[in-house]
């Protein structure tokens, strides 16, 4: 099999205007065309309002968009919620669902996460499902179980290493500073490959990204790590200079 390539996820969460976005993507999008042939992928996934401009300035360079969530409906009276077609419209190509923080602020399940990745798969879009667990579960031993149950729970049938990314992030280290060791992480996402058997159609070839305060000073080790195939980044991914550092360390 092919090694798996990189993929270096920047999620904006709620921050940035207009004139923000676009400094920051123009800056990627320059960097990432200048530097010809990398050993990444690299994706940013600004607030909605943020779509359309951010994917102008960056289109026909390498940096790829994507959105922050969607629904699972195709149009209808769903205020305030955007269509996994409406994104495509916007030059998506990739949708983060299942954020911890859409999962604990929204009380979204993981069959509404599944229902929003098939969608998302039909409309031509790459979903990055995120798992893990809270710090009170890692204390109580039970991380293991928790991320098994989120991956059976949220992978929709028909998913593949074409359509389908999963995330892993410790919830106890996004934005805390904390950093889960190599080790656990290699131990997470070795249990999250295995876990992937059987759910879809090729399991070895899923990118599988570890999110949580990765930061440049911690990114070349992550990125090393066993089963490790790229960052979900979120404070480092507001400074081109940060996010450019943590996707440069990856070989």
């Amino acid at each position: 099999m092919a090694a798996r390539r990189k993929l270096i996820a920047g999620n904006w969460k709620m921050n940035g205007l207009k004139a923000d976005g676009l400094d920051l993507a123009s800056d990627l999008a320059g960097r990432l065309t200048g530097a010809g042939t990398v050993a990444f992928d690299m994706l940013v996934c600004p607030p909605f309002p943020l779509l359309f401009p951010v994917g102008d300035a960056i289109s026909g360079s390498p940096l790829a968009l994507g959105a922050q969530d969607c629904h699972a409906k195709t149009s209808g009276a769903h205020t305030g919620d955007v269509s996994p077609a409406m994104l495509t419209d916007a030059g998506c190509r990739y949708v983060i669902l299942g954020h911890s923080e859409r999962r604990a602020d929204h009380a979204e399940s993981d069959a509404q996460v599944a229902a929003k990745a098939a969608a998302a798969h039909k409309a031509g879009l790459i979903a990055i499902i995120c798992v893990g667990e809270t710090e009170a579960q890692r204390d109580a031993g039970q991380a293991n179980a928790v991320v098994a149950s989120q991956l059976k729970g949220s992978i929709p049938e028909g998913a593949t290493a074409a359509n389908t990314v999963i995330a892993y992030e410790p919830v106890w280290a996004i934005g805390t500073g904390k950093t889960a060791t190599p080790d656990d992480v290699k131990a997470m996402h070795a249990h999250i490959r295995a876990e992937l058997a059987g759910k879809t159609a090729d399991p070895e070839a899923v990118r599988v990204l570890y999110g949580g305060s990765v930061k440049p000073g911690n990114a070349a080790e992550l990125m090393a790590v066993e089963n490790v195939d790229g960052a979900l980044v979120g404070g480092a991914a507001l400074k081109a200079d940060d996010f450019w550092a943590i996707a440069t360390s990856c070989r």
